[in-house]
């Protein structure tokens, strides 16, 4: 969880432009179920601490509840890295997307990770996990900037109480699809983390997962345009939401409709739609799926069906705390070396270089 706050919107309009509906972008993206709501986190970091913190002075900082942006980052509820220690979930899925800097997973099911530079960590958080993201800063010589996208998906009633999960789709196994205009000189780039686009396919999501189902027609993309780029979005499959949301760059035009940066719309899913960017560029979030079609009760980091199962939700943590929390402290993170790895629940490892493939151990 980066930001436990329902904020998801749905609309009923009979138009027949192309943006359905449009409103600006915070730090919270509304969505439109089978979505639940997504977090953009841009933090200009400084250089770091042998302790992985920020080498800069802390004071006039609410430590614990650091969402000011003073000076252009925040610690969030870290104290020495900033981040988000220790807490549950219940009954959702998170889908974290890390395009700039690194993210410290640690979970109760006694899994680690850490991962970057446009890796992708899903977790079905089903009956209830308890983990943490920190965000280390490893260069001690120069700024440690961040950049991550968290989106929360929903899951259905039947799925709600399923074992935790987490996968992690690396950034050299998800696909690219990339698009030239006329000329050929301005590009499209597109960024497939689930569904499918062209003839390219994201990595598989977790078993449980709405988006494992065929028939859901989840899509998340990232699409970076060239200034002057174009490209065709296909249609979505039948009674499918989708949202775009521009958040970096100028604008860009949706079948002639502007749209500038720093707002989002939800779009005609039913037809095929002309996307062309402006004069500087741009880059948009695009999140597309059926819905689930199931009241939503929500409280915190609990995400169920009725207000009894987010009781329910609490008293169970109170009780079993989701299986105890086996770390040393509520934040720990995975060292000074810069590496991307992933440690599971069932003891397979996944380690590599910065920029280099995986090797995978039994």
């Amino acid at each position: 969880m980066l930001i436990c706050e329902r904020n998801y919107f749905r609309y009923h309009v009979a138009m027949t432009g192309a943006l359905l509906q449009t409103f600006p972008l915070g730090t919270q993206w509304p969505t439109i179920d089978p979505f639940l709501f997504c977090a953009h986190h841009r933090d200009d970091y400084p250089t770091g601490t042998v302790d992985l913190g920020p080498d800069a002075p802390l004071d006039g900082r609410d430590i614990g509840m650091d969402f000011a942006g003073v000076d252009g980052w925040n610690m969030y509820h870290g104290s020495t890295v900033p981040g988000f220690p220790q807490h549950p979930h219940r009954g959702f899925e998170t889908v974290t997307y890390v395009r700039t800097g690194f993210c410290d997973h640690s979970d109760s099911l006694g899994a680690t990770a850490r991962f970057g530079r446009g890796d992708t960590q899903w977790m079905t958080a089903g009956k209830g996990i308890v983990h943490c993201e920190m965000f280390p800063l490893l260069s001690g010589d120069e700024p440690n900037p961040l950049e991550l996208f968290q989106i929360w998906l929903n899951l259905p009633a039947a799925d709600k109480m399923v074992e935790p999960y987490f996968t992690m789709l690396w950034s050299h196994d998800t696909p690219t699809v990339v698009v030239a205009s006329g000329d050929g000189d301005a590009l499209v780039d597109i960024t497939v983390i689930a569904g499918s686009l062209d003839n390219a396919e994201a990595p598989s999501p977790p078993p449980n997962s709405w988006a494992s189902k065929a028939e859901a027609d989840v899509a998340i993309w990232h699409l970076r345009f060239d200034p002057g780029a174009r490209w065709t979005m296909p249609a979505a499959g039948p009674e499918s939401h989708r949202l775009m949301y521009a958040f970096s760059g100028s604008w860009l035009t949706v079948d002639g409709e502007r749209l500038d940066a720093g707002n989002g719309a939800a779009i005609d899913p039913s037809r095929p739609l002309q996307l062309v960017a402006g004069d500087d560029g741009v880059e948009c979030m695009v999140l597309q799926g059926r819905p689930i079609g199931e009241p939503v009760a929500q409280y915190g980091p609990f995400v169920m069906n009725t207000q009894a199962e987010i009781q329910q939700a609490f008293e169970d943590y109170r009780r079993t705390q989701f299986g105890g929390w086996p770390w040393g402290s509520d934040d720990p993170n995975h060292g000074s070396t810069a590496r991307r790895f992933a440690r599971h629940a069932d003891g397979r490892v996944e380690q590599f270089d910065v920029d280099s493939a995986p090797a995978t151990t039994p």
